[in-house]
């Protein structure tokens, strides 16, 4: 299965693919990031959501350390085989700013501004772990 899978991917020059991260039940949008085909495998296998992690060049288990797991619900392929939707159930935050999504900034009248609070301390979550 993941073999086939694998061969409608296109990832890549650093064999990535982007992967969105979706609320299964509510539709929002959590977070981007990168999957490679380990990060891929162990996500299906186990149902716990798996990334790769650039800036740290490894496999990035979602929740490892702030305990903010995503189980996976759907695994999706877009029709170019180049982007993966990820429906999860998040339990706690998705973003290391301690915010329930990534996407807490909006350009409005040409400036960016913070439209989500911080819903817990990322100190609270990482303390000096991240």
């Amino acid at each position: 299965m993941i073999d086939a899978l694998e061969k409608t991917l296109k990832f890549n020059a650093d064999g990535l693919i982007p992967a969105i991260a979706q609320q299964h039940d509510t539709g929002e949008v959590l977070m981007m990031a990168w999957m490679n085909r380990d990060a891929i495998r162990e996500t299906l296998d186990t149902g716990i959501v798996c990334y790769w992690t650039r800036s740290r060049q490894k496999l990035w288990r979602k929740g490892e350390t702030s305990g903010h797991v995503q189980t996976l619900v759907d695994f999706r392929v877009d029709c170019d085989g180049d982007t993966l939707l990820l429906l999860v159930d998040q339990k706690g935050v998705a973003c290391h700013t301690g915010r329930h999504n990534c996407f807490f900034r909006s350009v409005r009248e040409g400036d960016l501004e913070t439209i989500a609070d911080v819903e817990i301390d990322p100190e609270s979550m990482y303390g000096d772990k991240k």
